[in-house]
């Protein structure tokens, strides 16, 4: 089979197209176009975004098939992400793939942004698939899963209010850095010394246990008013050009050192020994670095962590695709009532302890 995926979640209107089935699927092409203009506003401007895919969702997709070199009569289904996003921006990508879907006679799907996460880095890397503990970590979303299979997802934790890309994004922008923050402050922090403003490491105690409403959810906007008193003092002092690299050092030990306990917490309470990760932030090579060698060392040599390449980190169509292939291989298709949503559950997710979120 053959599906052309469309992605306009936030601030890149992005297309591709992806072959096969089962787990033996080829990307043959992916076109993203990212909204630089947002830049200017320290951040995405929902009504600019709309408008902005509008004029280059056509464009996108035309290149995605030239790329591919795919006819419409090889294009077996359009997947599109409904949810979750900006509404605007995602009913432009919606009502597109419904038209075009109409016009040639085949099947729509509507796909979770966040399930298109979970398949991206599979993509890549083939040995990316289920069971797996997953760590999905963007701009938008923090959350902690356990993946027994495909379309088959128990919510272990998320966070409580900013989402690690957020607090990346927030965190910039108090140093004076350029958005999006996350790779900013990522190539600031490798100048800073670990030792210089060492911030508490946010719900994450050896007192929780299995069972705490606390032990797998995050939260991050306490360390990030720790990052903003600190900040404020380095000001004060005259300090802060040369406290921002131990500033940024500082935040970033803390998130990562947080991520990683409570990701190593789950994948010991499941038994898994493959941690997948997903979104934005899994392109933070502190990151993947520091969860390689605390799996390796709590979990045993053949435990494994699989990240996606910067490409199919980002907000992008090609996961959206794949994510739509297995959909439409369970024989799933949306109809032409499909509609975009702000927020929405995963498809198959459950909370931990059985219950529907």
């Amino acid at each position: 089979m053959r599906v052309l995926g469309i992605e306009s979640s936030c601030d890149e209107t992005s297309a591709a197209v992806v072959s096969g089935s089962g787990d033996n699927v080829r990307l043959e092409s992916l076109t993203i176009l990212s909204q630089d203009v947002h830049t200017i506003f320290g951040g995405v401007v929902p009504e600019i975004a709309s408008r902005a895919h509008l004029t280059a969702i056509a464009p996108v997709v035309r290149h995605a098939l030239e790329q591919a070199g795919a006819e419409w009569g090889t294009i077996d289904a359009i997947a599109v992400t409904h949810a979750p996003g900006l509404v605007g921006a995602l009913l432009v990508g919606v009502s597109y793939a419904k038209a075009l879907a109409a016009a040639r006679g085949i099947p729509v799907l509507g796909v979770h942004h966040l399930e298109g996460h979970l398949f991206a880095t599979a993509l890549d890397d083939p040995l990316a698939a289920p069971p797996f503990t997953a760590l999905l970590v963007s701009g938008g979303h923090t959350m902690l899963l356990d993946v027994p299979a495909w379309g088959e997802y128990q919510l272990l934790g998320s966070t409580r209010d900013d989402a690690a890309g957020e607090a990346f994004d927030k965190v910039a922008k108090l140093l004076g850095l350029p958005y999006p923050g996350g790779r900013h402050v990522e190539a600031l922090a490798l100048r800073g010394e670990a030792k210089r403003h060492r911030f508490a490491r946010p719900m994450l105690n050896g007192g929780q246990r299995p069972g705490d409403a606390d032990y797998y959810d995050v939260s991050f906007s306490g360390l990030k008013t720790a990052v903003l008193h600190a900040v404020r003092a380095a000001e004060a002092a005259g300090t802060l050009a040369d406290d921002a690299p131990h500033l940024a050092r500082g935040f970033q030990d803390a998130l990562i050192d947080t991520l990683t306990a409570k990701t190593l917490r789950a994948a010991t309470a499941f038994g898994r020994t493959r941690i997948v990760l997903g979104g934005g932030v899994a392109c933070n090579r502190a990151l993947s670095d520091a969860l390689t060698e605390k799996v390796r060392a709590t979990l045993g040599v053949k435990a494994t962590v699989h990240t996606p390449s910067p490409r199919l980190a980002t907000d992008n169509a090609a996961m959206i695709a794949r994510a739509g292939l297995f959909r439409l291989e369970r024989g799933e298709q949306s109809g032409y009532d499909l509609n975009a949503y702000a927020s929405l559950p995963i498809p198959g997710l459950i909370a931990l302890g059985g219950a529907t979120p």
